[in-house]
């Protein structure tokens, strides 16, 4: 039982590094997507919008602070912008190994669980020697 538990543990924790993995890797390819937008100047800023799957979770108030914050960072944005092409080829990449490097860790977290539930299964089963000497002498 302890095998199925840690193993649905891991299971569980790997389900979750890939959706997070995922959800990073698609806003990330979001942003860069609309970063030619950001090109067209303050005109371009305005017409940024929030994804459709994202829109029913962020509040009004929160989509003007970040307008507003974009628009005061323009030169900022400007100049990164020059660098955008060179980024999005790396992306998937850079996201998917560092997937695969934790996903390579999970497993290996699991089989040290399961090396350490049969030792102390192991440890547990063997008795103490000496303890039933000194049963049998009183």
């Amino acid at each position: 039982m302890l095998y199925a538990l840690s193993w649905f543990v891991v299971v569980s924790l790997f389900l979750l590094w890939s959706l997070a993995a995922w959800a990073f890797h698609a806003i990330a390819v979001w942003t860069v997507s609309n970063a030619g937008a950001l090109a067209g100047g303050a005109e371009a800023i305005e017409a940024l919008s929030v994804p459709l799957w994202l829109a029913p979770w962020v509040s009004p108030e929160l989509v003007l602070t970040l307008k507003s914050m974009s628009s005061a960072l323009k030169p900022a944005i400007e100049a990164v912008l020059g660098w955008v092409p060179a980024l999005a080829g790396g992306l998937s990449i850079a996201v998917w190994t560092v997937w695969g490097i934790g996903a390579v860790l999970l497993i290996v977290m699991g089989s040290v669980a399961t090396g350490l539930i049969a030792m102390l299964r192991r440890r547990k089963s063997v008795p103490v020697a000496g303890s039933g000497s000194l049963a049998g002498a009183r």
